[in-house]
């Protein structure tokens, strides 16, 4: 495995709607506001802007949300090649939004382009040479397409590390279903990302050291918990580090979480980490990793929405 073949990213797509505040008029239409978004296509895109060669696997639908998702991801330079053209409609969330900022949501997701992955799909779609594989969210634990999805993985680590971000949504999915698939997952998976709203729907109670113990215990060598305002914590076979979040004004965190693990994959693959087991990985690339992390989702909910930065853009930052 060499340093220039791809970091690959499996998952869906999502069209974040939100109500538009009422214009005045009785009868006034209701008005949407649509961004494309999903957690693995946010991956995607902050990976491929940081300037790590980027492969979206994804069922991109033919509807008008589906050609908002391709012109999203192809604009940040994300490689659209592995991706299928689906005759299912896209995955659509309505978030209406309270005064008080709080959001009631309504999902689409129903038969949608983003679950219905079958094994030949997914074997040509992961054909080529690749580093690293990352997935999870609900391409993970959807029908039919779930289980595919977990047989790829246990072909491709054969030939790729292995990155999963279960990204728990309990509002589409029953958190127990998250709960009984995670041991094996840790299994097959090299590196597992979670929040902390993802480790108390998992693991109820348990401190982010006891749970990554229990985690390592499953198989998984290198786990990565993101506390928001308190950082970050990784243990790598127990050896645990911590790096703080930098001072940040934050306007909203959609999309922290996506954009934190790309740049710490785009540091490991930087540092020549990825492509296997992680068998050399050290705690100073762990550390580093870690930083530039923190780094990415901080420029991330210091602006609006889901908008990874640039390469270029964190170079002037830190300048």
């Amino acid at each position: 495995m060499t340093a220039e073949h791809p970091i690959a990213v499996l998952g869906e797509c999502v069209a974040d709607a939100f109500v538009a505040p009422p214009r005045g008029e009785a009868a006034a239409p209701l008005t949407l506001d649509v961004f494309p978004g999903g957690g693995p296509a946010n991956t995607a895109v902050a990976l491929a802007r940081l300037g790590t060669p980027t492969q979206f696997l994804g069922r991109l639908s033919h509807d008008v949300f589906g050609r908002l998702f391709a012109a999203r991801l192809a604009d940040s330079s994300v490689d659209l090649g592995r991706t299928v053209r689906a005759a299912e409609p896209s995955t659509l969330a309505v978030a209406d939004v309270a005064e008080d900022g709080s959001a009631d949501y309504a999902f689409h997701a129903q038969q949608t382009a983003d679950w219905q992955w079958t094994d030949d799909e997914l074997a040509t779609a992961t054909a080529g040479p690749l580093t690293c594989l990352h997935t999870g969210s609900l391409a993970l634990v959807q029908q039919p397409g779930g289980p595919a999805v977990e047989r790829l993985l246990a072909t491709v680590r054969d030939r790729a590390t292995v990155s999963l971000d279960p990204n728990v949504r309990p509002l589409l999915v029953d958190p127990a279903v998250y709960r009984e698939a995670l041991p094996r997952w840790c299994a097959l998976a090299d590196i597992l990302r979670l929040s902390d709203d993802d480790l108390a729907q998992l693991r109820p109670g348990a401190t982010p050291e006891d749970a990554a113990d229990a985690f390592h215990a499953d198989g998984v060598p290198l786990v990565v918990v993101t506390l928001g305002a308190d950082g970050v914590l990784a243990s790598l076979d127990g050896d645990r580090v911590h790096v703080p979040t930098p001072p940040t004004q934050v306007v909203d965190t959609v999309g922290a979480g996506d954009s934190f693990m790309a740049g710490f994959l785009h540091a490991l693959r930087t540092a020549g980490a990825l492509g296997g087991r992680l068998d050399g990985l050290t705690r100073q690339q762990v550390t580093e990793a870690l930083e530039f992390g923190v780094r990415v989702a901080a420029a991330v909910v210091s602006v609006r929405g889901a908008n990874p930065p640039w390469a270029k853009d964190l170079e002037a930052a830190a300048e």
